[in-house]
């Protein structure tokens, strides 16, 4: 399986991303543009591997360890990496500690178990498409104008399978990690001590 971890996005913030992708199209000659149901923020790309298992608890531990979750995510502007091919455009996420606390717990957790993840600083980011080239020289105020500053509360993190189905890039949330779920099963194993406790205790 072609795995990541990821936010996954409020339906409202995807709305404006696809605004936001409808307006770049106009401005582009080329381009493969993000299906708004593809939208996400990437926290830690994985790619093939059989571990799905132990990337489920790598990414029960890290959340655990950062005690960050829930957080807020700010997005706005538009930015690009350059390619010959063409540019990757993206919405940028304003710096947010927790998001970089959590990401690095992630990385952490994961190469533990031997998984291996890059090592690349982390840039987080929205991707709007892929190899776009623009109509000639755009200014840079008139690409953010495109975008509508949005703030999402963040409250768990996702496993994604990537996968083609009928040549259609298709990504498919396969277990999330959150704070409540963990607070509960932390409640279940204190409970579980303290019935043993007093299983051995009425044995006495």
């Amino acid at each position: 399986m072609r795995l990541f971890i990821a936010i996954t996005l409020q339906e409202n913030i995807k709305d404006s991303l696809s605004r936001t992708i409808t307006g770049l199209k106009n401005l582009t000659r080329k381009g493969s543009f993000t299906d708004r149901d593809n939208l996400h923020l990437t926290v830690v790309f994985i790619g093939e591997t059989k571990d799905a298992t132990e990337i489920m608890r790598a990414m029960d531990r890290a959340l655990n360890n950062a005690n960050t979750l829930p957080f807020q995510l700010e997005f706005r502007e538009i930015g690009s990496f350059k390619r010959q091919e063409g540019d990757i455009f993206w919405v940028g996420v304003e710096k947010e500690l927790n998001l970089w606390k959590l990401q690095e717990e992630l990385v952490k957790e994961l190469k533990a178990v031997g998984i291996p993840v890059d090592d690349k600083e982390y840039k987080p980011h929205l991707t709007l498409g892929r190899r776009v080239k623009l109509n000639g020289k755009i200014e840079k105020k008139e690409l953010d104008h495109l975008v509508t500053p949005m703030i999402m509360e963040t409250l768990k993190i996702s496993l994604m399978k990537s996968e083609r189905i009928n040549g259609k890039l298709v990504y498919t949330e396969i277990y999330q990690s959150d704070s409540l779920r963990l607070a509960g099963l932390k409640s279940i194993n204190i409970l579980k001590f303290k019935f043993i406790n007093e299983k051995r205790y009425i044995k006495k």
